[in-house]
């Protein structure tokens, strides 16, 4: 090989045509790398340890373990030659895109993606997690960028519906108290599950054939809801069963019957009210098998468009926050 081709080869290898992505959760570290043509070239994340039996992280304890966990991802990410091809880096700062949104986890990746920023000499964009979240799933959808559409935005700590026009997102509907993440993830360790109990929950959801009958409805108030007074319900029934020795899989499934149920109907509603007949889905609740399936049969005769994507991007991810940062840098 020549002196001209050896040295064309290494320009191509050092060609910054890539994003690197850093989202700091709650309860996930996770670093993404896309291309500029929005592939995901490289996808890691790392759950934070909840010790058995507690139902969360306080935030000092979450943040040291991001600052624990991102030196590992970021090497494994920054492998292979990406490094040399990162031409800006992304990061969350904040809960949603709005003033006063703050939770100190984000600290994390702010200071280690201005820090990669720099070193590399590179631009960096801030963005939220929710948008974050957001983008993972519209970038694979046919939704027209110009046309508003209604998103669900459910995870552990969040339970909202959003009006998003182009880059403006406006709650208007969800929870007024709990999430159902918080509700589903409660119910799990109460019955000695790990947190979070999500996919746990989610496995005898599916593999259950019959639902228990002892829950009330889950009340509304136009497009929002109250999710306090079901799990207490559903604790209560749950310690009848243990103290009796009973099985506990069908009121597992009548929980979930009663968030599908909830879902089905708001979303029906939000499309009347708004005329939007586009919905999107996102956040790790979004990733649930037994509700996707169900929201999917529930809206089938319905005029409305769902949008689901690919599920394993529903979950807390630094690939929407690469892709913003994509859009940000090339477009």
């Amino acid at each position: 090989m020549g002196f001209w081709e050896t040295s064309l080869i290494t320009a191509m290898r050092k060609e910054r045509d890539c994003v690197l992505g850093i989202d700091t959760s709650n309860y996930k570290t996770s670093v993404a790398v896309i291309g500029s043509d929005g592939r995901i070239l490289c996808d890691l994340r790392k759950l934070l340890k909840v010790k058995q039996g507690e139902r969360g992280l306080r935030q000092s304890d979450a943040l040291f373990q991001h600052i624990e966990n991102l030196p590992g991802l970021l090497e494994e990410a920054l492998g292979e030659g990406r490094a040399e091809r990162v031409a800006a880096v992304a990061y969350s700062q904040r809960p949603r895109p709005v003033e006063g949104s703050y939770m100190p986890v984000f600290k994390a990746g702010i200071s280690f993606g201005r820090a990669l920023a720099a070193g590399s000499q590179v631009p960096c964009f801030a963005f939220s997690h929710q948008e974050g979240h957001i983008e993972a799933i519209r970038a694979g959808s046919d939704f027209p960028a110009d046309r508003p559409f209604l998103c669900y935005h459910l995870s552990g700590g969040t339970c909202e519906l959003l009006l998003v026009d182009q880059d403006e997102i406006q709650i208007i509907g969800g929870s007024k108290d709990l999430s159902f993440g918080q509700v589903i993830d409660r119910a799990g360790v109460k019955l000695g599950m790990a947190f979070p109990a999500g996919e746990a929950m989610d496995r005898i959801a599916v593999k259950t054939q019959a639902s228990s009958r002892v829950l009330k409805k889950i009340p509304y108030d136009g497009l929002f809801f109250n999710l306090s007074g079901i799990e207490t319900q559903w604790a209560r029934n749950a310690e009848k069963r243990m103290e009796a020795n009973e099985e506990t899989d069908t009121l597992i499934r009548e929980l979930f019957d009663k968030i599908l149920k909830t879902l089905t109907d708001i979303t029906k509603q939000a499309a009347k009210e708004t005329s939007i007949n586009r919905i999107m889905f996102t956040g790790g609740v979004s990733s649930s098998r037994y509700i996707s399936t169900g929201l999917k049969a529930n809206l089938a005769d319905s005029p409305l468009f769902i949008e689901f994507g690919d599920q394993s991007l529903s979950q807390d991810n630094a690939v929407g926050i690469a892709l913003l940062g994509g859009k940000k840098l090339w477009q």
